[in-house]
Parts: structure tokens; C-alpha cells; sequence
């Protein structure tokens, strides 16, 4: 039994179909976490959406253990389902975001964060029991100004456990390779956490429809390392819906095999700044 499967029994299954106990229970267990200090992390998750996915990812942080003083903001970025309401239920410290993008989500978060360090979560993604503790240690670290990790994605009827596991191998040797030299383009906005005040200097860009995640690793490098956790604490599960192309494993591992390959040099040199891309820009 993988340590996500228990979190399975309520993803994507409707917000009706789960007891009021339910959300209860997960406002009791998420009452641990208040404290009285000055939290050393605040972890912000963005959900636009998200109905049946947020009690999963919720569920899944309500069991994280962690010794350190840390505060919880839930960002619902303009949803017009029950998103906002379950988040609200779980007891967490709720804020609406009106205008919709990644960027504006993120920085709704980054705005309100009141810890020294930040960490972005998504409300699609499960995260381990030892996630919190373990990017907080890390981020403690001398000369560490950002932290990240791997990722993998829920099984479902069209993408079986084996052939996520092979994808995450091929995908995975990619990822460590590309990261020497461009952090930011293996950045993730669901595992990426940084030193706040820094991040607070300059803001996640609201411009752009994606990438609001590799602009800020670009910048926060400027002042320190950005390391990549490859341990199994870190690893997160995701939608599968994240893929690209139609969301076969092989069409995905093709098409990005052929964006690696008109992009070779990326593997061997760094790059302080990028062009914007104008179907990328928002008006």
C-alpha cells in the first residue's frame, strides 16, 4: 500500500458524498498546528476549482508532522464551485483571490505570509507525512535560499502504477540533469518553497498565464542556492491532468523528448533572464 491510498478514498468524489464528520474531523486535526508563536513557515495553497480534489490534498496536510510553529492560507483564486466553502470548513485561514492566475493566486499567498520561509502547495497535489518537516530543514540550511522536489501522479484507469513508475524514471534522470543548470525550469509551483522576505522584494509576476514559479526561482537564485529534494519525504502525487499532449505516458515522454532535443544547450549553460513569450503574456 502506497502512503497516498487512503487520501484516494475521497479524490475526485463529490463534496456530497463525504460525511460532515469528515470535515470535522479534518478541522480538529488541523487545530494542532496553531500556535501561539510566530510561525517559521507559512504554506499557502491555491485552489481555483477544485471541489473534488481539495479534501484529498487537505486531508493529506492535516497528517503532516512537524515540529516547527507554521500557519496554514488557503487562496480559492475565483472558484464557482464548493472550493471556497470546504476551505473555509477545514478551518483554515481563508483568503479570495478575484482575479484569476497562477501569479495572482500565489502572491494573494505570498503577500499574507507572516513566516520567515514560504511553501506554495496546489489543491490537486497529496503530500507526504514528513513533506513540511523536511523542507523546513532544508531551508535552514547555509546558503539555501529555495528548495524543490520530484514529483509523480495519481494512478488512474488509463495510467496504470507500472507505467507511472517507468514515465517517473525517465522523467526523473531528466530532471536532476536539467536542474545543474536551469533550477527554474524544473521548478513547481506545488513543491517550491523559499525565504519570504526575499520573495517579498519582488513578487510572483501576475502577467502571465504560466511560469509565475521558474520567474521567481530566477530571481531568488540571484541569492542563493536552489536545492532539489529527491527523497521519497518530498515526493508528491498530482492529477494526471497535468500532462501534456492528450494525457497518454508515451505521447507525453515524446513530446517532451523533442522539446529537449530543439533545446540542447539548456542542459550545459545558465540563464539569468528569459523573453516572454507572447501567447503566454495575459491582457
Amino acid at each position: 500500500m502506497y502512503w497516498y491510498s487512503k487520501y484516494l478514498s475521497v479524490f475526485e468524489k463529490p463534496i456530497d458524498d463525504v460525511p460532515d464528520s469528515f470535515i470535522k474531523e479534518l478541522n480538529e486535526k488541523f487545530k494542532k498546528f496553531e500556535s501561539k508563536e510566530e510561525p517559521l513557515i507559512s504554506i499557502s495553497i491555491i485552489a481555483q476549482n477544485e471541489e473534488e480534489h481539495i479534501l484529498s490534498c487537505l486531508w493529506s496536510l492535516a497528517d503532516n508532522i512537524c515540529d516547527y510553529p507554521i500557519e496554514i492560507l488557503a487562496i480559492d483564486n475565483h472558484s464557482t464551485d464548493r472550493t471556497g466553502e470546504i476551505m473555509k470548513a477545514a478551518g483554515l485561514k481563508y483568503f479570495y483571490e478575484e482575479k484569476k492566475s497562477l501569479g495572482h493566486a500565489r502572491q494573494c499567498g505570498l503577500t499574507h505570509s507572516r513566516g520567515k520561509y514560504h511553501l506554495c502547495m496546489d489543491g490537486d497535489t497529496l503530500y507526504p507525512p514528513h513533506f513540511i518537516q523536511t523542507y523546513i530543514e532544508n531551508l535552514q540550511k547555509p546558503g539555501i535560499i529555495a528548495v524543490s522536489s520530484f514529483w509523480s501522479f495519481v494512478p488512474d484507469k488509463n495510467h496504470s502504477v507500472a507505467s507511472i513508475k517507468m514515465y517517473d524514471f525517465i522523467k526523473n534522470i531528466h530532471l536532476r540533469f536539467l536542474f545543474l543548470k536551469r533550477p527554474e525550469l524544473v521548478i513547481r509551483g506545488m513543491i517550491f518553497g523559499f525565504d519570504t522576505k526575499k520573495a517579498q522584494e519582488i513578487g510572483f509576476r501576475t502577467n502571465i498565464r504560466r511560469g509565475e514559479d521558474g520567474a521567481m526561482a530566477v530571481w531568488l537564485k540571484k541569492f542563493g542556492k536552489i536545492k532539489l529534494l529527491t527523497g521519497r519525504k518530498t515526493r508528491v502525487v498530482t492529477c494526471v491532468r497535468t500532462l501534456d499532449g492528450d494525457g497518454s505516458l508515451w505521447d507525453n515522454f515524446i513530446l517532451k523528448t523533442k522539446r529537449s532535443m530543439k533545446g540542447f544547450k539548456k542542459y550545459f549553460t545558465s540563464k539569468a533572464e528569459y523573453k516572454d513569450q507572447k501567447d503566454n503574456i495575459l491582457h
